[in-house]
């Protein structure tokens, strides 16, 4: 592996659609005690010429010179916002390289490309992290700590729904890159179940809703699942590309009720509620940079060479989950998933707060997937 900076973990980022630009990009700006941006790695020319003179950043690839970029030098990690289906050609890549890997999630399409992400990554001994967002963010980990205590007795019930309206056209809409809302909705939903219960689901039952809306050609508007917990936990979640804007959970324990409101959202206020009998507390967490923390804590690994939470097999796990509802939602049958072996799980120590971003950055060629 290549001598990385002492202090400072160097980046490309790989893909420049939405998310980069409006989140990771900028997030640097706030990662600076351990993080730099050297590198930008996209197939639009253009979005590279406007988006390095922005930053200041000289070196860009093209797709077709991602190798080069990696064997250059000049990164020591990647964080890989390319649409799912690209997930894991880029992620091999570079820790065929020997650069560590920062991958958003869902981690790929299925099971068997996850697990080829986490062997090669182990083979080359680079690290591998899955980019979510919430196992850092003080309101969901507020959450678990708040079920972690026994506050609300034994956690019975989990139930969310996370909604968005889709624009016609978005890559979230096509089936051949991994579009969906399980996948792109879904798996928050499916990830705080298994967080707040710290447990992995035994069965799912799905069901997938389409309508007649002409957005929804290639993947459903909606799915709705049931996952059947060890211990007789239920957890139960809708998430939909056609719906309203909606963001929510809640736990029911024998004793009281966890519930955030808005739970998911990225750039925006959550709202925490804690009831235990007729006594409920709340409290407000303001908007911040949800992004900067994923860079500090994975760099802070790399440089001390130690293993993130969450890893790959955090997102081996969500995505062995999805597998298993787009399964029941096609046969209409329950269906068993394979139990996953995941060593630690998010908790408040992991909290890093960064302030919000003073300014939306403007973007080029890309655009927000709601309406």
């Amino acid at each position: 592996m290549r001598t990385k900076s002492e202090k400072k973990i160097r980046y490309a980022v790989v893909g420049l659609g939405y998310i980069s630009q409006i989140a990771v990009l900028p997030a640097f700006r706030h990662a600076q005690s351990n993080s730099t941006l050297t590198a930008l790695v996209s197939g639009d020319p253009a979005k590279l010429r406007a988006i390095s003179k922005k930053y200041g950043i000289k070196s860009s690839y093209s797709y077709e010179q991602y190798a080069d970029c990696l064997a250059g030098g000049e990164v020591d990690a990647v964080y890989i916002g390319l649409p799912n289906h690209m997930h894991r050609a880029y992620a091999e890549a570079a820790a065929r390289a020997g650069v560590h890997i920062l991958c958003e999630k869902p981690m790929a399409l299925d099971e068997t490309e996850c697990e080829a992400m986490i062997a090669e990554a182990e083979k080359s001994n680079v690290k591998l992290m899955i980019g979510y967002r919430l196992h850092f963010e003080r309101a969901n980990l507020q959450a678990v700590a708040w079920v972690n205590s026994g506050k609300i007795g034994d956690p019975k019930l989990f139930s969310s729904v996370f909604s968005q309206q889709v624009k016609q056209g978005n890559s979230r809409l096509k089936e051949d890159v991994g579009g969906g809302p399980i996948y792109d909705l879904g798996v928050y939903c499916i990830n705080a179940a298994r967080y707040l219960f710290k447990a992995e689901p035994e069965e799912v039952m799905a069901w997938h809703a389409k309508g007649d809306d002409a957005r929804f050609e290639e993947v459903p508007a909606c799915t709705a699942a049931v996952l059947r917990f060890p211990g007789d936990r239920i957890a139960s979640f809708i998430c939909s590309f056609g719906a309203s804007d909606r963001s929510a959970y809640e736990v029911v324990g024998s004793k009281g009720v966890v519930k955030l409101d808005p739970a998911y959202e990225m750039a925006g206020t959550l709202k925490a509620e804690l009831t235990v009998g007729n006594r409920t507390s709340r409290r407000t967490f303001e908007k911040r940079d949800q992004f900067a923390p994923e860079l500090v804590y994975f760099s802070d690994c790399i440089l001390k060479n130690r293993e993130p939470e969450p890893g790959g097999r955090e997102g081996l796990a969500d995505v062995r989950i999805i597998q298993a509802i787009l399964q029941s939602a096609d046969t209409n049958r329950p269906v068993a998933v394979k139990k996953a072996e995941i060593a630690a799980r998010p908790n408040l120590g992991q909290e890093i707060t960064r302030p919000a971003l003073t300014k939306v950055p403007r973007l080029v060629k890309a655009e927000p997937p709601a309406a």
